[in-house]
């Protein structure tokens, strides 16, 4: 008989608290090197439903943070990729994936698929986040946030704090301005760094749905943030099932 895998992490939260990874559900939006590191902390934790939403497929310029990122699977699919690997750390994984980019004409039957327990927007353009955390919002659905981590080198200015807090972040400040126009100015908690960006690492590009421009990227940082971002979730969950017991 296979030993336990999750015997270090039953140690951690219990019994109770397993079976509550176990039965959660959750939305991760976006597996690039924020969401793929979300996704692989979160079923290495005992997480037992995933749904992972992304369109792209993996390019070169993954290759220096993702951690799916290989030369071997340049051009495929990234969800069906993390789907594969994630299966492998949990073979009793459910797992669905969905290629496509979240967006106005999608938003509403991705939430409305299943019950999801949190959802984890790792989008790395406004529109389309924006969408995700006001559509979280108005259902109250528990959502989580990833901010900028490109330009950034320092682990240490990482922070967790309410989208009303966030600052020196760019992308938070667009963000914040998109979701106060729409009544909402608190609610939503998010990942995000005080350090700020270094202007030389940021490249105008064209031709990009909602992307205007693309910043240089370290290795680490993204998957920092994947690693707050899924140590959020996994302690929320936790939380509330001793709080139901």
């Amino acid at each position: 008989m296979m030993e336990d895998w999750l015997a270090r992490t039953r140690l951690m939260f219990g019994e109770s608290g397993m079976q509550g990874l176990t039965k959660a559900s959750v939305l991760i939006v976006g597996v690039g090197g924020v969401g793929g590191a979300v996704a692989e902390m979160l079923v290495r934790s005992g997480i037992g439903h995933v749904t992972l939403v992304d369109s792209d497929c993996i390019q070169p310029s993954n290759i220096n943070r993702q951690l799916i990122a290989t030369h071997d699977v340049i051009g495929r699919s990234k969800a069906e990729v993390w789907a594969s690997r994630l299966r492998s750390i949990h073979p009793q994984l459910d797992v669905h994936i969905r290629n496509e980019f979240l967006q106005e004409d999608n938003v509403d039957e991705i939430l409305d698929e299943r019950p999801y327990d949190y959802v984890v927007d790792a989008i790395d353009t406004v529109t389309p986040k924006v969408m995700l955390l006001a559509a979280c919002h108005q259902r109250g659905v528990p959502v989580v946030s990833s901010m900028g981590s490109g330009g950034k080198t320092d682990p240490s200015q990482i922070r967790l704090a309410d989208i009303s807090k966030t600052n020196y972040c760019p992308l938070a400040k667009v963000v914040r301005t998109r979701l106060a126009k729409m009544g909402i100015k608190h609610g939503i908690t998010c990942v995000y760094s005080t350090e700020p960006i270094d202007k030389r690492c940021v490249l105008e590009v064209s031709g990009e749905r909602y992307k205007k421009t693309t910043t240089g990227t370290v290795s680490y940082m993204p998957n920092l943030f994947g690693c707050w971002l899924a140590s959020h979730v996994i302690r929320e969950i936790v939380k509330q099932t001793e709080n139901n017991d």
